[in-house]
């Protein structure tokens, strides 16, 4: 079978593996459609692991199933890579996202960028699911990063009537954007340096946007009543993003850490001017649980969120390096799709 094997983002190739076999438990599934993740094309994160076939957000169809699997051939399936234990302590504290389990790589054999992958029996269990009939496979590869922005609302306590600034609009940015919008947040504002970024967020439901190199926290309070934002989300690994939501942030309010920084990154934080007197609250969030999943796998099949609008590329297998590229880039993409059957 054909996959892209991934070297750098620029050195992406088509090569040849066999077809996984699987065992008792096990789904081999025919990959339909594959999105490309801002994680995929983070060289720091990836350097150690190369070459490898990366491709996490799946949708596909079962073409063997083995004995026990609860699926048949011929499903339309969703899954994804992350699976907890769901008995540790950290899985029953609802800290399922850092178990052993789900960070030890639970993984997809041998990746998503490829025509077809095996569902270890773990991840059968406890991430597949079958896709309505009137779900496409372009929109169900938004069940895992949508996950994701659940679980990172969830986690920052967003509740109706909110002020949310989200930092960076980015594929994150825009689904937390939306889904704050659709959540009853009050006030909704997202920044960019991207003017065609700028434009999707109000699509997707800001009340305004403002250029990332602005005076950010000065303009926000310019439009929320002169305070500073309930929640800010920061969606953009610049240390400057972070120093930024320091200074948006209003009293008792969140800073959700939702994307990463470069490896070796440190912050300098004033403990009394950002928490002390302040009441400030700052998070983070990791992955997202099977309960998430559940939860954006109905939000996306009831049409709550509009995540196929979001996609502005489409590539077959052969060209896994162009859709990488774009994606770290940035600028006038938002979601990659690959299809790895052309």
């Amino acid at each position: 079978m054909r996959v892209a094997m991934y070297y750098n983002n620029s050195d992406i190739r088509l090569q040849e593996l066999p077809r996984p076999r699987i065992g008792a438990g096990e789904l081999l599934v025919k990959i339909e459609a594959s999105g490309i993740c801002g994680s995929d094309v983070m060289e720091w994160y990836r350097r150690d692991k190369a070459p490898l076939v990366l491709g996490h957000e799946i949708a596909g169809e079962v073409v063997e199933a083995g004995t026990g699997a609860g699926f048949e051939p011929g499903d339309r399936v969703v899954a994804t890579h992350h699976v907890p234990c769901q008995t540790c302590p950290r899985c029953l504290s609802g800290h399922e996202t850092v178990c052993d389990l789900l960070m030890s790589g639970t993984h997809f054999d041998p990746g998503g960028f490829g025509e077809y992958v095996r569902l270890a029996a773990v991840n059968v269990e406890r991430g597949t699911w079958k896709l309505p009939a009137h779900l496409s496979y372009e929109a169900a590869t938004f069940v895992e990063p949508l996950a994701c922005v659940l679980r990172g609302q969830r986690r920052a306590g967003l509740v109706a009537g909110s002020s949310v600034l989200v930092l960076g609009s980015g594929i994150s940015g825009l689904l937390h954007v939306h889904l704050a919008a659709m959540s009853g947040a009050g006030l909704v504002a997202a920044t960019d340096f991207s003017a065609f970024r700028l434009r999707a967020a109000e699509r997707f439901g800001a009340n305004f946007t403002l250029r990332a190199d602005a005076d950010v926290p000065a303009l926000f309070r310019e439009r929320n009543q002169g305070r500073g934002a309930d929640l800010v989300i920061v969606c953009a690994g610049a240390t400057a993003a972070v120093l930024q939501a320091m200074a948006a942030v209003g009293r008792g309010g969140t800073i959700l850490l939702f994307a990463p920084t470069m490896e070796g990154v440190t912050l300098p934080i004033s403990v009394n001017d950002l928490f002390w007197r302040r009441d400030v609250t700052m998070t983070t969030t990791y992955a997202g649980g099977p309960c998430d999943c559940v939860a954006a796998l109905k939000l996306i099949s009831n049409g709550r969120l509009r995540v196929e609008e979001m996609i502005t590329h489409r590539f077959g297998l052969a060209d896994t390096v162009e859709g990488s590229k774009l994606v770290a880039a940035g600028g006038d993409s938002i979601k990659v799709i690959i299809h790895p059957q052309e």
